[in-house]
């Protein structure tokens, strides 16, 4: 009786992970992902300058003024009125120009909530290019 002598190399198991494959998978995502990304990107909308001028406004509006003295007494374009005055003399201006531009003054000794009152009903009326005034 003859026994055969095995090599132990040739039934041991394999003790190196084959990552071929995941590599071919990891390679194949990044190509998707290159190819996909300027699609994501290219929704934006871009404004070029162009070669022609602006139009000139001639006669720019000056903005309307609202001044509130420290007795609390409000006043729009040099016409004293009420908050209730206030929102609709604002609301007929707003109508005619869209963006209307608003300056609030209030005096140093002026109560808050005076000011806090021509404020809120600009808020409401959406008028958004306001300055306030200070010295």
């Amino acid at each position: 009786m003859s026994l055969k002598k095995t090599s132990k190399r040739g039934h041991s198991t394999m003790n190196e992970l084959n990552i071929t494959p995941l590599l071919d998978l990891v390679f194949v995502l990044l190509v998707i992902f290159i190819i996909t990304t300027p699609q994501l990107v290219n929704n934006l909308e871009i404004n070029l300058p162009s070669g022609k001028k602006p139009p000139v406004d001639l006669k720019p509006k000056p903005p309307t003024q609202i001044a509130v003295s420290a007795a609390g007494q409000i006043t729009l374009n040099d016409e004293v009125v009420t908050v209730p005055e206030l929102k609709d003399r604002l609301t007929r201006l707003k109508t005619e120009d869209p963006k209307l531009g608003v300056v609030v003054k209030g005096s140093d000794e002026v109560d808050y909530q005076v000011m806090v009152n021509v404020m809120d009903t600009l808020r409401q009326l959406d008028i958004t290019k306001m300055g306030l005034v200070t010295e």
